[in-house]
C-alpha cells in the first residue's frame, strides 16, 4: 500500500502541460510541500464542464470506522465504499506524481526495520496515478487505485519489494483520457495497470 509520494521540482504549469489541464488556478488549498502523505493536500486533475482542471484536495477518503486514519488506496474496485466514485466519470481523476514509496515486507536483518524504496518513471518527469475523488463535509478528498501483478510479483520492479499491490500508473493521452471518460463498470479490463514489466518504472 502506497502511503507517500512526491511531486518534486515541478511547476504548476508543468503539471497542467503534462496532464492536459487548464492552467487556471483558484483554490483555497495551497500546496507547500513536495510530498504528500495521507491526510495531506495533493494535486489532482479532474473533469469539469468538458475540460480538465487542476485542483487540490486532501488525500484519503474518510474511514468508515470512526477514529481510524483516512483510506488512501482503492484496492477492491467492486466494494460499495468505492463504487459510486468509480462509476461516475466526473468523480475519477488523475494524480500527478514524480516518484512514490513502497516499504519492504520484511525488516532489514541488520537494523530490524523495514526499508523504504522509491520508484519513478525515468521516461516521464511527471506521470499519473488513476484516482477517484468525492466531496465531504470537510472538503473534497481523493484516493488512487492499486492493482496486483500479472504473474509472479518478484519479476516486477515494484512487486519485488512490495508484492501485495502497486499504484495504477496510467499512460498519458489515450489511457488517461479513457480512464476519465469511460462510463460503466469495466474499468479494470479497459485501461488499468501498466505492462507486467512495470511500464518503465524504476528505482
Amino acid at each position: 500500500m502506497c502511503n507517500l509520494y512526491r511531486l518534486k521540482n515541478v511547476e504548476r504549469w508543468e503539471i497542467a502541460e503534462a496532464t492536459g489541464a487548464d492552467e487556471a488556478w483558484q483554490h483555497d488549498i495551497e500546496i507547500t510541500k513536495d510530498y504528500t502523505a495521507p491526510g495531506g493536500p495533493g494535486y489532482v486533475v479532474r473533469h469539469e464542464a468538458g475540460r480538465r482542471v487542476l485542483d487540490a484536495m486532501r488525500w484519503g477518503y474518510p474511514n468508515p470506522v470512526a477514529g481510524k486514519a483516512p483510506v488512501p488506496n482503492i484496492r477492491n474496485y467492486s466494494s460499495p465504499f468505492w463504487r459510486a466514485s468509480l462509476k461516475n466519470p466526473l468523480q475519477r481523476c488523475l494524480v500527478p506524481v514524480t516518484s512514490f514509496q513502497e516499504w519492504t515486507v520484511e525488516p532489514d536483518p541488520v537494523t530490524g526495520k523495514k526499508r523504504p524504496h522509491w520508484f519513478s518513471v525515468p521516461s516521464r518527469k511527471i506521470f499519473t496515478f488513476a484516482g477517484a475523488w468525492r466531496g465531504t463535509d470537510r472538503g473534497p478528498v481523493f484516493a488512487f487505485l492499486t492493482c496486483g501483478y500479472d504473474g509472479d510479483p518478484s519479476t516486477h520492479v515494484v512487486g519485488a519489494i512490495h508484492p501485495k499491490a502497486c499504484p495504477v500508473i496510467l499512460h498519458h493521452g489515450r489511457r488517461a483520457l479513457a480512464y476519465c471518460a469511460h462510463r460503466g463498470g469495466a474499468l479494470v479490463s479497459l485501461h488499468l495497470s501498466e505492462p507486467a514489466d512495470g511500464g518503465g518504472v524504476a528505482q
